[in-house]
């Protein structure tokens, strides 16, 4: 096992929306973030501004002391640890992986195992709080691991994220966290969408319904920011509607484990699914308002 380095140096893998922004944290807190991304451009054109670019997560992982996976699932972060040129064999003893995936816990604290046998480290640390949060380090980081994970990983998790919560010694605690707060999201967003389409079809002026419930005991974050990509007509995918069919399958994967009933975590799933099924699984997950009939959406002809 290698002692703590005081510099760590950091590879960050996956830069999409929250990635990116993450790794222009790493750059702008002073460090030199190695990056690879499935499209080799994408990493090419962030390392122009510092950096540099690795052809393969096993490249990336050799160079490194601490590996950031910003990836879309478990079956991602499968592929770059243990894949062709996954990261995990080129690792060094004593090294973390970060794993920043919405993910089955149960399936996180089996990662932290495999990883021991090898030898790594291991930080359970889903994110939150958007792209725009990502890129100024202001998002949020719900982690669990061992604390000589920590020793290493800390000053890197702390330039990327304005809250870093350390919710257990071992892996598992941070994904659980998560699948919560994506409960609340999802449902809150299912709601949101609910309100809105009964406005619409009650012949309220949406603008006027928006600017109302904003600033009323009604408002959530959800409703303030996901009901304006309505009101603009724009259903560009920032959270695609499929990222929740994922999430909420996640919510009741874990609860169905104890028998636990979630009512409205089931009902906000199907809405999701039913968006997907009727073709808007990449459009914005405010895009579930269209699964309600005989509404006419602003900015439609």
């Amino acid at each position: 096992m290698r002692h703590p380095v005081s510099t760590p140096t950091v590879g960050l893998i996956g830069l999409g929306a929250m990635g990116a922004g993450m790794a222009q944290s790493l750059r702008r807190a002073g460090h030199v973030p190695h990056v690879y991304d499935i499209r080799a451009d994408v990493a090419q054109a962030f390392a122009r501004d510092g950096g540099t670019a690795c052809a393969s997560p096993a490249a990336l992982g050799e160079a490194c002391d601490v590996v950031v996976s910003v990836v879309v699932n478990a079956a991602q972060t499968e592929a770059v640890l243990f894949g062709e040129q996954g990261c995990a064999a080129t690792m060094k003893p004593g090294s973390v992986f970060v794993m920043c995936s919405t993910v089955d816990p149960n399936w996180s604290i089996a990662l932290e195992a495999r990883l021991a046998e090898r030898g790594l480290l291991y930080i359970d640390a889903p994110i939150s709080g958007g792209a725009a949060k990502a890129a100024s380090g202001q998002m949020t980081m719900m982690t669990a691991g061992r604390p000589e994970a920590y020793a290493v990983a800390q000053p890197l998790l702390d330039a990327m994220a304005a809250k870093v919560y350390r919710l257990g010694d071992s892996a598992g605690a941070g994904s659980k966290v998560k699948i919560i707060n994506q409960l609340l999201a999802g449902v809150h967003i299912a709601a949101a969408a609910e309100a809105m389409a009964l406005g619409l079809r009650e012949g309220v002026d949406p603008a006027a319904l928006y600017e109302v419930i904003t600033h009323s005991a009604g408002n959530s974050w959800m409703f303030e920011n996901r009901m304006a990509h309505v009101l603009a007509g724009d259903f560009t995918p920032l959270s695609a509607v499929d990222i929740f069919v994922k999430d909420l399958g996640l919510v009741l994967d874990m609860a169905r484990a104890s028998k636990f009933p979630l009512p409205l975590s089931s009902t906000a799933h199907q809405m999701f699914m039913q968006a997907s099924t009727a073709g808007h699984a990449r459009e914005d997950d405010s895009a579930v308002i269209k699964i309600f009939p005989g509404i006419t959406l602003p900015g439609s002809k």
